[in-house]
C-alpha cells in the first residue's frame, strides 16, 4: 500500500512551533496549493492543506519560512479524531511532512521572480537526522569545490542531443 503525497505551495501564515510534554518540537501550517484548472467563472482556485512536521525539521521550518514563503513538501497523509471542548468528535486529515523544501530566500517571500533555492533541509518524521545543503545567509547553496558566477556559465557549449528533454 502506498501512501505518499508531494506538494508544492506558500503558507498562509507563519508556522506554529510547539513542543510536546516529552519536549520533542512539532511545527503545524498551512499551505495554498493552485488547482491545475480555473473554475467557470475563469478564477483560479486552491486548495488549503494542513501540515505537520516533527523534530529538528520542526525547528528549521518555523525558523526559516514565514507567511508567503514557497515550500516544497513530501509525506504521508494522516487522519486522526479528537473531542473538541463540548464533546463533539472531530476528524482532522493533514500530511505528516516527512521532507520540507524550502524554495526561495526567506527575504523573498511572496515574489514571483522563479525557482530560487536558499535552503534544503530533509528529514524524517520518525527521527531528528536532516541534511543541510550548506546554508549561507541567503546567498543559496555553497559550492566550496566550483565558485562559478553567471558570468562563466555562458560560455559553455552544449549540444542539443545532450540536453536530457
Amino acid at each position: 500500500m502506498i501512501n505518499r503525497a508531494i506538494l508544492v505551495g506558500r503558507l498562509t501564515k507563519d508556522p506554529e512551533l510547539r513542543r510536546t510534554q516529552s519536549d520533542i518540537p512539532v511545527t503545524s501550517f498551512t499551505v495554498a496549493v493552485n488547482r491545475t484548472f480555473k473554475n467557470q467563472r475563469g478564477e483560479q482556485e486552491a486548495d488549503f492543506i494542513n501540515c505537520v512536521v516533527w523534530r529538528r525539521q520542526a525547528e528549521n521550518v518555523a525558523q526559516y519560512v514565514g507567511k508567503g514563503s514557497l515550500v516544497g513538501i513530501e509525506g504521508r497523509i494522516q487522519t486522526r479524531s479528537f473531542d473538541d471542548q463540548n464533546g463533539n468528535r472531530r476528524f482532522v486529515t493533514e500530511i505528516v511532512a516527512d521532507s520540507v523544501q524550502f524554495l526561495e530566500p526567506k527575504n523573498q517571500q511572496g515574489a514571483s521572480s522563479g525557482y530560487q533555492q536558499n535552503a534544503s533541509y530533509q528529514g524524517s518524521s520518525n527521527n531528528s537526522n536532516y541534511n543541510n545543503n550548506s546554508y549561507n545567509n541567503n546567498q543559496g547553496p555553497k559550492n566550496d569545490t566550483n565558485n562559478n558566477s553567471s558570468d562563466d556559465l555562458k560560455d559553455i557549449d552544449i549540444a542539443e542531443d545532450d540536453l536530457p528533454f
